[in-house]
């Protein structure tokens, strides 16, 4: 299984290239693709965001929220914020997701970086 960030995803709908949209790609054919929950939300809270991507995305798994996440996810970011480093919450949110499970995060966003490094984040 491999997890995706909403940047990848929305480089995905525009028809971006590049090699996370790719990966990402074959994984929805490989049919190995979960969404962390807040990634899935950024992406559908779009209200341009075409009907058939909708449906795609809402048939793609969930990476479920387990006990004592919110925690966890405090601690990760204040970790990060004490660096001097960007943290922001939906980006903190989505990396403990796939932390907790264990599951690398095709990402476009860099800041993510820093939760690999400090976190134990699996970056795809």
């Amino acid at each position: 299984m491999i997890a995706a960030d909403s940047s990848t995803i929305i480089a995905y709908i525009q028809g971006e290239a590049g090699s996370d949209v790719a990966l990402f790609d074959s994984s929805i054919d490989a049919n190995q693709i979960v969404l962390p929950p807040v990634a899935l939300a950024e992406v559908l809270s779009d209200p341009r965001l075409p009907e058939r991507h909708r449906v795609l995305l809402n048939s793609l798994a969930l990476l479920d929220v387990t006990n004592g996440y919110w925690a966890r996810a405090a601690a990760s970011r204040a970790k990060i914020l004490a660096l001097k480093l960007r943290a922001r919450l939906a980006d903190t949110l989505i990396a403990q997701s796939c932390i907790d499970h264990g599951v690398p995060l095709i990402a476009r966003d860099g800041d993510f970086r820093h939760f690999a490094k400090h976190c134990s984040l699996k970056l795809a």
